[in-house]
């Protein structure tokens, strides 16, 4: 990569991993937090938790679509600026209707796709995975960070202080967007990363994408249903205040982290991807029937919070994979945007049932209610297809007719490695399923547009 895109791939990770710190650090605390708050009951907390997922998965994609009419910068700035106007709001709440609130504007501040879309304007398409790869190891890390920083933070200016520093760090989002992010010189449309209206039916008719999309679903269900019920149980079961809970989380996200490295070799490297997502399932499953039993200890507990983590990580890693090898090349951006709204679907629905099940059943009915969505995946995992693994590589070729752009696709899919071409035409831009192992670069160079123009 230039300089010029390795800037732009840390400032718009900084700028994803800083927002969704702000929204993390709120998981392993807030559950205690909003008994404090009037109006309380655990199925508004549970709708405080969650309300940001429904609102993020309603205008993620149409903020995305509006990026292209208006520019990217006027709506990243636009959503930075009303998530932190939720942060505010929330600080300053002390109803849990209020943090609710806040909550929900925070989550419509969807910036995510319009982030995309920025990144791809201003990189070449033989680099755009590479700085969609930094994008997305920033959000991992900031997970993980937040899980520790939520309850030291919580000790030192309690939740609300948590609030007015994802405020601050909205606005240090724009910052960076203002002072290290270059202006493109040209914006169009990328089918990598943009969702395509008309190709949107055929990602939600897609059996192979449902299943991940449910998985994605599934996964985020479970974490935020956990974080209601969780925090609780350290505290009430085994006296562990809230601003000591990192001591849990640390180990458990270190040790979590380090165990996945092998799996993730083995799915990628081994063509294994199957029958590693199998056994993450199945242990996700383990945990969650184990929670209901074997979490009356604090050694029950933490491992299997730690088990839980360790299949979550890896589960997040491999199913993004999943999606680019399943979809077409040119149809990524579509099953990746409805793979996102299933994440943020995911998050709305763990944090409202879970809070309504412990109102209404208890905790244990939470880990029922888990554990069977987590068995009902498991069934879709066992009976998906085996993937292909192929990888997803854009060239560009240059603005040609209709006519030359089949040639072209029918041209490059005898490169020894390609297996798919598609050439749109106005794009100038070949979308290309290759077998790494037997790519001929040399051979698809050829086609590259500086050396038509030649």
């Amino acid at each position: 990569m230039t300089g010029v895109e390795r800037r732009v791939a840390l400032s718009l990770s900084g700028v994803f991993a800083s927002r969704m710190l702000g929204l993390f650090m709120i998981l392993p605390v807030f559950a205690l937090y909003a008994k404090e708050l009037d109006g309380y009951t655990a199925t508004l907390a549970g709708l405080a938790i969650g309300i940001y997922g429904l609102t993020q998965a309603v205008f993620q994609i149409p903020l995305g679509m509006l990026s292209d009419r208006i520019g990217r910068r006027p709506v990243i700035f636009g959503g930075l600026l009303v998530f932190a106007l939720g942060s505010v709001v929330a600080a300053l709440s002390s109803s849990l209707t209020g943090v609710i609130i806040g909550r929900a504007l925070q989550g419509a501040g969807a910036v995510g796709s319009a982030v995309l879309a920025l990144a791809a304007d201003l990189t070449r398409e033989e680099h755009r995975i590479k700085v969609m790869a930094f994008i997305g190891m920033s959000i991992g890390l900031s997970f993980a960070l937040a899980m520790i920083l939520g309850p030291v933070l919580h000790g030192w200016f309690g939740v609300s202080g948590i609030f007015w520093l994802t405020s601050l760090l909205a606005l240090g989002g724009m910052l960076i967007i203002h002072v290290f992010v270059p202006r493109p010189v040209i914006r169009r449309f990328h089918r990598d990363t943009e969702v395509e209206p008309a190709w949107f039916l055929h990602a939600i008719r897609d059996t192979q994408l449902l299943r991940v999309d449910f998985g994605i679903l599934g996964l985020h269900t479970m974490l935020m249903a956990m974080f209601i019920v969780v925090p609780g149980m350290l505290q009430e079961q085994f006296g562990l205040v809230v601003e000591h809970h990192w001591m849990v989380y640390l180990p458990v996200m270190f040790v979590a982290v380090l165990l996945i490295v092998p799996f993730i070799i083995i799915a990628e490297k081994k063509q294994k991807l199957k029958q590693v997502m199998v056994g993450a399932v199945a242990v996700l499953f383990a945990t969650q029937v184990g929670l209901m039993f074997l979490s009356g200890t604090m050694v029950g507990l933490v491992m299997m919070l730690l088990l839980f983590f360790a299949a979550f990580n890896l589960l997040e890693a491999v199913l993004p994979s999943l999606i680019a090898k399943l979809a077409p090349a040119s149809h990524k951006g579509t099953a990746l945007g409805v793979y996102s709204s299933s994440q943020f679907f995911g998050v709305f629905l763990g944090g409202t049932v879970g809070g309504w099940l412990v109102e209404h059943w208890g905790s244990t009915a939470v880990f029922v209610f888990t554990a069977g969505m987590s068995a009902a995946w498991l069934v879709l995992v066992i009976t998906m297809r085996k993937p292909r693994y192929l990888s997803s590589q854009l060239l560009n070729v240059g603005v040609v007719s209709e006519s030359r752009a089949e040639q072209l696709a029918t041209d490059l899919t005898r490169v020894p490695g390609v297996e798919e071409a598609t050439v749109i035409a106005d794009d100038g831009i070949a979308y290309l399923k290759v077998d790494n192992r037997q790519l001929d670069n040399d051979a698809l160079k050829e086609f590259a547009v500086a050396e038509n123009a030649a």
